[in-house]
């Protein structure tokens, strides 16, 4: 035991010396230079007000130097946000982003530039990249199908990523750029701000006649996510339809406002889904939904309506019929019967409501621009009681558009099936 004892002590000693070596002298002994040399940063660069600690300069640093990676700025701003801290889910050239953060698209741009040209570009080829949006994202211009890349196949095959100057990027990446929808800038603000959360279990109610009724009388608009075909064949006077087929989170959010009151007219089955995808973008003020649309629309046929959908040929014959009407700035159309048709007296306000990525390649001749995120705020550019043809690529935001119209008072509003792609087949280029 004694020998043992004998052979423990070293070991014992030298865990003594140890511990007071580097877990007290070397500890204070650096603390002691910090203080000496660098008071203010080893005590953590706090912020003081009257003596009180209230925070700390190392907390939401603006990471601008050229040095940095310039990822999609914070959902914070310019500042420090803990309520929050994630990013903005806005685009790098949205101008609703721009004017949230207080940005031009130019430096942003330029940011860019920097981000993808040096920083992506100077990563090995074997690197994953694992994209934050799909196809079709209003966040992004000609986003890929694909879920998952190497900085190889992107510096091959993806525009931005080719050898350019900085002038060239700012060109080639804001061409074309669609419109930002509306509530872009309404998400930008909401994510500022601390809120309540949505239920996993969260549901909306089914309405009876009475419920639907009222919320209608207080404000409420009727979602119809039908098809377009169900739609056509009939829907509740001033329902707007975002069909549950399409891309309807980001659709709503262009012709619905936040803070409207919606009833929800779905397929069966899919009513709570639509309230989440409204959810997903902030719009929580589902009342409820209709639990048999279709015994609800024969219980109420005399608030029932069917849509106005023209082939290319009938369109091209109520063009013809009467030459499309071009008002002065300020100005409008005389006004014609609803009755006669989209060829009424007055001329047709023939209106494409396309992205100016697709208007770029042709549009109907006499057509007018107002793309389908702007089209609430410009109605006022089109004479109500004037008959308006509205057209898109395919027909599918063409018959969203058109029932924006008629739920804002419009009597007469078609839209052409198969959109400027039918259109554009029908009448092939000479040569």
């Amino acid at each position: 035991m004694r020998a043992f004892i004998r052979q423990l002590r070293p070991a014992l000693l030298s865990i003594v010396v140890f511990t007071v070596l580097f877990g007290l002298v070397y500890p204070l002994f650096s603390t002691l230079i910090g203080q000496v040399a660098f008071g203010d940063e080893a005590d953590g660069s706090l912020i003081r007000r009257d003596g009180v600690v209230v925070g700390s300069e190392l907390i939401g640093q603006t990471f601008t130097a050229p040095e940095y990676f310039h990822s999609r700025p914070s959902a914070a701003g310019a500042g420090y946000d803990g309520a929050a801290s994630s990013g903005s889910n806005l685009g790098p050239l949205s101008p609703d982003l721009l004017a949230s953060v207080g940005v031009s698209a130019d430096a942003l741009g330029r940011m860019l530039y920097d981000s993808v040209q040096h920083k992506l570009m100077g990563l090995a080829d074997e690197v994953r990249v694992f994209p934050a949006h799909g196809a079709g994202s209003a966040c992004g211009k000609n986003l890929s199908t694909e879920k998952q890349s190497t900085i190889g196949a992107q510096r091959a095959l993806n525009y931005a990523c080719q050898p350019m100057t900085e002038d060239e990027f700012l060109a080639v990446v804001t061409e074309g750029q669609p419109s930002a929808p509306a509530y872009f800038l309404y998400n930008a603000t909401l994510n500022k701000q601390e809120r309540a959360t949505r239920g996993l279990d969260a549901a909306i109610p089914a309405l009876d006649d009475e419920a639907v009724a009222a919320a209608l009388a207080d404000g409420a608009v009727v979602h119809d996510a039908r098809d377009a075909v169900a739609f056509t064949a009939g829907h509740l006077r001033g329902a707007v339809s975002v069909p549950a087929d399409g891309r309807l989170s980001e659709t709503a959010g262009m012709v619905f406002r936040p803070d409207q009151p919606i009833v929800v007219m779905a397929p069966e089955g899919q009513e709570q889904e639509i309230a989440l995808r409204l959810a997903r973008i902030g719009f929580d003020r589902v009342v409820g939904y209709v639990a048999d649309v279709e015994a609800y629309l024969v219980a109420h046929a005399d608030q029932v309506t069917q849509a106005s959908r023209l082939t290319v040929a009938q369109a091209d014959t109520a063009l013809t019929a009467q030459p499309t009407a071009q008002p002065a700035a300020g100005g409008t159309v005389a006004a014609g019967p609803a009755a006669a048709g989209p060829a009424a007296a007055g001329g047709v306000q023939l209106v494409d409501i396309r992205n100016p990525g697709e208007t770029a390649g042709g549009t109907i001749p006499g057509a007018r621009t107002i793309p389908l995120p702007e089209l609430p705020r410009r109605l006022g550019e089109l004479d109500a009681t004037a008959p308006v043809i509205v057209y898109c690529a395919g027909a599918w935001r063409s018959s969203v558009a058109a029932s924006l119209l008629r739920a804002n008072g419009f009597v007469d509003v078609s839209d052409i099936l198969g959109g400027y792609n039918a259109w554009r087949q029908a009448h092939p280029i000479a040569g």
